[in-house]
């Protein structure tokens, strides 16, 4: 009988425990939460206005003062709307406290937040396809080659004077021929990077910024080799880089090899005698070829892209 009775109280205080609810965890203070996480516990903060904050930051105003950003007659800068807090978010916790209120720091946030927040204003035109382009996907941010507060160049607000000085951060190869003595004409000033490609995204190949392909870019600036032609040259077909470096080159014209070694590559023992234009054949050696001279096999084959004339299959005229 005791045994019984002792059994049924220990059954019921089990009970009694497994019914009471499970306290609540602790909240975490939002101080702690702000300190963590940049811009964290914006909730329920208002805006201050942008004399608010050039109290503490005047020094902030000197690279962005005059930039296009703080142009008011244009109702999409940020000094048109919020200023400061249009990009860093409403700061009237911060003013009073900015050690458990920090307004949001760009340089700390992860590359797609910034994008983010820069996106806000530039989502139209060339920025459009900014979202999964290879810049965003390799966690590029906009701040990665411009700055807001501190810019260098005339124009976009680059972090270097030039775009080819932003650009060799990372293109150190393509940016090094250009140095070359066949080059594009970036090294003068007259072409940029964004001449032929859009770095916020394209939905073709190499982020270009005109056709589907590189020929079709190539060919908005040099139309007479576009075509169609009665006689087509293959390597014109599948694209102006089989012979051309478009970056720059050691060789006349841009080639990617000199003839007539570049023509070697596909054309060996057809047409011609099976013969290699060696060292033997070329230039000032002992017994060169006599199709080897001038302009080498485009001497003869002058119409290398593609000929119209009814006699032109050889590409000669």
């Amino acid at each position: 009988m005791g045994l019984a009775l002792w059994v049924m109280a220990v059954a019921t205080a089990l009970g009694s425990a497994a019914a009471q609810p499970a306290s609540p965890p602790k909240s975490q203070n939002p101080a702690t939460l702000a300190k963590a996480v940049p811009g964290a516990g914006a909730e329920g903060q208002s805006y201050v206005g942008e004399a608010k904050c050039l109290e503490c930051h005047s020094e902030q105003l000197k690279g962005y003062e005059g930039s296009p950003h703080h142009r008011v007659a244009d109702p999409r800068s940020p000094v048109a709307k919020q200023g400061c807090e249009s990009c860093h978010g409403p700061g009237s916790k911060h003013v009073d406290d900015p050690g458990a209120f920090p307004v949001k720091v760009l340089s700390k946030l992860p590359p797609q937040d910034v994008s983010a927040t820069c996106a806000t204003c530039h989502s139209r035109g060339d920025h459009a396809l900014w979202d999964g382009s290879q810049h965003d996907t390799r966690k590029l941010s906009c701040t990665t080659c411009h700055s807001v507060h501190n810019y260098k160049s005339e124009t976009k607000q680059l972090k270097e004077k030039t775009q080819a000085a932003v650009c060799t951060s990372c293109h150190r190869e393509k940016v090094a021929k250009l140095d070359r003595s066949g080059h594009m004409p970036v090294r003068e000033g007259k072409l940029q990077c964004t001449t032929c490609h859009n770095v916020h995204g394209a939905t073709n190949v190499r982020l270009l910024r005109t056709g589907d392909s590189i020929a079709e870019l190539c060919t908005s600036c040099h139309p007479e080799k576009r075509g169609p032609f009665l006689w087509e040259h293959a390597p014109s077909r599948d694209g102006c880089v089989t012979c051309h470096d478009p970056h720059g080159s050691s060789n006349d014209r841009m080639l990617v090899a000199k003839p007539p070694i570049l023509c070697q590559r596909c054309h060996v023992a057809t047409r011609h005698p099976s013969t290699i234009y060696d060292a033997a054949l070329i230039g000032s050696a002992a017994n060169p070829s006599i199709r080897i001279m001038a302009r080498s096999c485009v001497t003869c084959h002058s119409a290398i892209h593609g000929s119209n004339h009814p006699s032109g299959q050889r590409l000669v005229r």
